[in-house]
């Protein structure tokens, strides 16, 4: 394509934006509405996984040692733990160090003063690569030859694992519905477009004008409005995050958890944002103009 035809139809697209000014607003709004929505919901979901992966990481079970073991049959249990599947690491803790940690929980450590780490059992701290698979893998530990019992927080595991889904699902209802309304809002700015130069399109058709030549303005008019609501949706959900990360690591639940910094999820989500934005153009534009090219 010449660049003088390229020129043409880039200010036929622009020409048309200004045109229906206040359609062009609407849809940008709406694209910035939607991009926000999701982009929130996502990066609630990436958040949310990136907890629990750090649970998984910090998450552990305890595998108690039989009483009736001598010391260098308890050693060789490691090498059979580390060879389940899901585990990451262990860790071994005799009875002495075990009890010693205890005794350091309380205030005052003379009310254990007539007992010592005897009452208690060797064990090995299991630390595990998938916390959804923490029941499956509690029970190859309780099976290990040598482990009389096993102590794991499947309830916590679980509830952290529900959360993810139901973050995740809704992340996805959420983008799928919004795409689609963003796409029909920019189909309708276009086809409002499309609607008044209707006479012009049959007569560029009549003159032999090829489809790609008359679609060619109005999907630049898709394509400018998309990356605009992008950029600018791009902006807002960077204000709004670190906005919201701000009060959630100044107040009590910031002991518990970390929000990713959004220096560090900057570039997908614009790459994101800017990408959506160009197919809700592209497609938006095809959709509105299809009609009108069958003459």
């Amino acid at each position: 394509m010449k660049v003088n035809r390229f020129s043409y139809l880039f200010k036929e697209g622009l020409k048309s934006i200004f045109t229906h000014g206040f359609m062009s607003f609407a849809s940008v709004t709406i694209i910035v509405a939607c991009l926000i929505i999701m982009g929130s919901f996502s990066l609630l979901a990436v958040n949310v996984d990136s907890i629990i992966s750090t649970l998984e990481q910090e998450n552990e079970i305890l595998a108690f040692v039989d009483e009736t073991l001598s010391d260098t049959e308890t050693m060789d249990i490691r090498a059979r733990l580390e060879a389940i599947p899901n585990v990451s690491s262990v860790q071994f803790i005799n009875r002495d160090d075990a009890w010693t940690s205890f005794v350091s929980q309380y205030d005052d450590p003379d009310m254990f003063s007539d007992i010592d780490g005897s009452v208690l059992r060797h064990r090995y701290v299991v630390y595990l690569d998938d916390l959804s698979l923490m029941e499956t893998t509690a029970e190859a530990i309780k099976d290990t030859r040598g482990i009389a019992d096993v102590n794991a927080h499947l309830e916590i595991s679980q509830g952290f694992i529900m959360v993810r889904n139901i973050v995740s699902v809704i992340s996805l209802i959420f983008i799928i519905i919004l795409f689609i309304v963003s796409t029909f809002i920019m189909a309708n700015t276009i086809k409002l477009a499309t609607f008044n130069r209707k006479e012009e399109i049959a007569i560029m058709k009549m003159v032999g004008a090829g489809n790609s030549f008359i679609r060619a303005p109005f999907v630049v008019e898709g394509i400018v409005l998309g990356m605009l609501g992008g950029g600018i949706a791009f902006f807002i959900e960077w204000g709004v995050y670190s906005l919201v990360c701000g009060k959630v690591m100044s107040g009590l639940i910031g002991n518990f958890v970390t929000v990713i910094p959004f220096e560090f999820l900057m570039w997908p989500v614009l790459l994101v944002f800017m990408v959506v934005g160009l197919i809700v153009g592209v497609f938006g534009s095809n959709i509105a103009i299809r009609n009108y090219l069958k003459v």
